[in-house]
């Protein structure tokens, strides 16, 4: 008799102790970390339509293209490095337009001083004159610095194309972004057609581009690494307010990129 009171007792006690152990205890510990996880969002700001070209501008430098003829400018006017350069050091503004294919940009850059002082593009790229382009496919957000999350395309007076892959190493990206750059003076007009891809992008391998579409969001800022006579840049001029004292986050955080509305 005292055997099977002792058993019932037994029984019961963990009976008991299964009772408390909370719902989670038999998922796997990567799933409990996802039910877990907060889901995060990108807060949507310096947010600006972008009307489609009905007809794809010419890539040869120029302002005079139609296309641009409706497009509004837009400043880079955020001093992300550097003490905000005077008028003769630095002027910087762009304008933008899409069709399904590409994202098409239009910079105009007052530079008194061109400066490519390394010749290898994979070379301290970002200490030479150059535009940087930074595009997020599907506005998300988050981290993109040794990913493919967002890109932040290092345009140099060459016409090299860099960015860092997954393995931390620079890799050119020239079949993504196309440019021709035009210098009159201290006047420089630079034209981009930019192939957009998502988060599924591997280097090495067949990537399908995106389609874009009305109404897609993508998070985008542009900016402009200036360098006069120095070995480091002077000035990183960038088309988005960033928060904080550490304004040089784009190429690590795409929270900070503005958000473009495509339209007709």
């Amino acid at each position: 008799m005292k055997k099977n009171i002792i058993l019932l007792l037994v029984v019961l006690t963990i009976s008991c102790k299964n009772k408390k152990q909370p719902m989670l205890a038999n998922i796997p510990i990567n799933v409990k970390e996802t039910i877990k996880a907060p889901i995060r969002q990108k807060k949507d700001h310096q947010i600006r339509e972008v009307k489609i070209a009905n007809i794809v501008p010419n890539l040869d430098g120029k302002t005079d293209d139609p296309v641009w003829d409706e497009r509004k400018w837009y400043p880079m006017d955020q001093a992300w490095i550097g003490e905000y350069p005077s008028v003769d050091d630095f002027f910087g503004r762009y304008k933008i337009a899409w069709t399904p294919e590409a994202i098409y940009i239009l910079v105009e850059i007052k530079d008194n001083i061109l400066l490519d002082q390394y010749k290898s593009p994979t070379k301290l790229w970002w200490d030479d004159d150059c535009v940087e382009i930074f595009i997020d496919a599907d506005n998300s957000g988050g981290i993109h610095q040794f990913n493919n999350n967002a890109f932040a395309y290092h345009v140099a007076l060459d016409g090299n194309v860099i960015d860092l892959d997954a393995q931390e190493k620079p890799v050119l990206y020239n079949d993504h972004v196309t440019t021709r750059r035009t210098t009159t003076g201290n006047v420089s007009v630079w034209e981009f057609e930019l192939i957009v891809y998502d988060d599924t992008y591997e280097e090495g391998k067949t990537n399908d581009a995106v389609i874009l579409a009305r109404d897609q969001k993508l998070g985008f800022a542009i900016a402009y690494n200036d360098n006069d006579t120095s070995k480091e840049r002077e000035n990183f001029m960038g088309s988005v307010f960033v928060p904080g004292d550490d304004k040089n986050q784009g190429w690590i955080n795409a929270d900070i990129f503005g958000t473009i509305v495509l339209t007709e």
